[in-house]
C-alpha cells in the first residue's frame, strides 16, 4: 500500500542531492526559486521525495502526483494481492491476465531488456526473490533443492504478450513477474512527465536512490549529485557528478543484504545460479536520459561485472556508468571524464583499458 506524510523522516537515498537539494494541458511556467516546494510519499517499500524549484507548484499538484503513484502501485506492486501484476502471477500457467496499457508497456520493456542482456536482467525472477527473502525478516540461505526448483520457474522466454488484448501470460504455474528493478524508474519518468506538462522544468525526483534531475538548477548551472560510498552509512558520498536533465540510478551490494556464517548475501541475484551475483563490484551507477532504462540497466550491468558491463555501456548510446570495485577503485565510462569529482581519499580513479 502507498502512504504519504509530509513529516515522514527522510531516508537518505543511495544518491544524495548535494546542492539545491498526460495530465492536463501545459501551463505557463512561473519563475524558478532557490528553495524548493517538496513533498514525500511511500511506494514499493521506498520513500519518494519530489522537490520542485518553482513557486507555482501547489498542494493540488502534489496531490495529483500522489494519485499517479497510487495508480502505479496498484498496477505493478506484486506485494499487493489486488495489483495487476499479482493477477498475472496468480494465473501463471492458466492463461494469464489482461492488464492496463501502462503495466503492459513496463512488462514489455522489461522483457526487451531481458533479451538484450541475455537474462542478466529478468523480470521473471520472482520465485528466487521470494525464496531468498532478502530485505525481509527470516532471510536465510536456501537449500540446493529449493534453489533448483525456483530456477526452473525463472525464464523471460516463457513470458508472452498479446498486444491486441493487453494480456500477459506466464507459461508455468509458480512463475512470477517482479518489476521491482524497473518500476521505480518508470514512476520517476511518470512524475517528470507530469511536472513538465504543468510547466515545471526544474526538479529533483528521488525514489530511494533513483534520482531524476529535471532541467538544471535555478541559476542555470548543473545539479551536483553525490554518489554513495558503498562502504559507509547512507549519506556519505565518495564523489560528485555534475549534470542536467539526466537520471542517476545505483545498484549495490550494500542496499539490502543479510549475513549468515560470516558471509554477506546481497539482493542482486544471478538468474543462472539462483544465488547473489559474485564479482568484484560494490556498486554500479548508471546515468542516462530515462529513469526506467537506468533502473533496469543498473541491475543488469552490475550482474555483467566490470569488464562485460563496461563493454555493454560503451556499446549503448546515451548511457554512462560508474563502477566501484571491492578494492576501492572507481572506473568511469568515457563520457563521464571531467564530470565526476572524487571526494574520498581512500578511493582512487582507475583507467579502463
Amino acid at each position: 500500500m502507498l502512504s504519504r506524510s509530509r513529516w515522514l523522516p527522510l531516508a537518505v537515498a543511495v544518491l544524495i542531492v548535494l546542492a539545491l537539494a498526460g495530465c492536463g494541458q501545459q501551463t505557463q511556467a512561473t519563475p524558478p526559486v532557490d528553495e524548493p516546494m517538496s513533498d514525500t510519499y511511500y511506494i514499493f517499500d521506498t520513500i519518494v521525495t519530489v522537490k520542485v524549484y518553482d513557486s507555482g507548484m501547489t498542494k493540488q499538484n502534489f496531490n495529483e502526483i500522489e494519485q499517479l503513484l497510487q495508480k502505479i502501485d496498484k498496477e505493478m506492486n506484486r506485494q499487493r494481492p489486488d495489483s495487476e501484476i499479482s493477477q498475472v502471477n496468480k494465473n501463471a500457467g492458466q492463461g494469464g491476465a489482461i492488464v492496463s496499457e501502462e503495466t503492459f508497456g513496463v512488462v514489455k520493456t522489461a522483457l526487451d531488456y531481458a533479451a538484450r542482456t541475455g537474462g542478466r536482467f529478468d523480470p521473471t525472477v520472482g520465485p528466487l526473490v521470494d525464496l531468498w527473502g532478502i530485505g525481509h525478516e527470516g532471510a536465510a540461505v536456501p537449500g540446493q533443492a529449493s534453489l533448483s526448483a525456483a530456477l526452473k520457474l525463472v525464464g523471460y522466454q516463457d513470458a508472452s504478450l498479446d498486444e491486441s488484448s493487453l494480456r500477459v501470460t506466464l507459461a508455468r504455474p509458480g512463475m512470477s513477474i517482479d518489476l521491482g528493478a524497473i518500476a521505480k524508474g518508470y514512476a520517476a519518468d511518470v512524475i517528470a512527465k507530469y511536472l513538465e506538462s504543468r510547466g515545471f522544468h526544474q526538479a529533483i525526483i528521488d525514489l530511494g536512490g533513483n534520482v531524476l534531475a529535471l532541467g538544471s538548477r535555478p541559476d542555470g548551472s548543473d545539479w551536483r549529485i553525490g554518489i554513495q560510498d558503498p562502504g559507509e552509512e547512507r549519506g556519505n558520498p565518495l564523489g560528485v557528478l555534475e549534470l542536467s536533465d539526466k537520471t542517476v540510478v545505483t545498484s549495490g551490494i550494500y542496499e539490502r543484504f543479510f549475513i549468515q556464517d560470516n558471509i554477506v548475501y546481497h539482493h542482486i541475484l544471478d538468474t543462472r545460479t539462483g544465488c547473489p551475483v559474485e564479482n568484484n563490484l560494490l556498486s554500479v551507477t548508471i546515468i542516462t536520459d530515462q529513469s526506467e532504462r537506468a533502473d533496469a540497466m543498473s541491475t543488469s550491468v552490475f550482474a555483467l561485472g566490470l569488464e562485460e558491463g563496461m563493454k555493454f555501456v560503451e556499446a549503448n548510446d546515451n548511457m554512462e556508468a560508474i563502477f566501484v570495485t571491492k578494492n576501492k577503485k572507481i572506473y568511469l565510462s568515457a563520457g563521464l571524464k571531467g564530470k565526476f569529482e572524487l571526494t574520498r581519499e581512500d578511493y582512487r580513479l582507475a583507467e579502463w583499458e
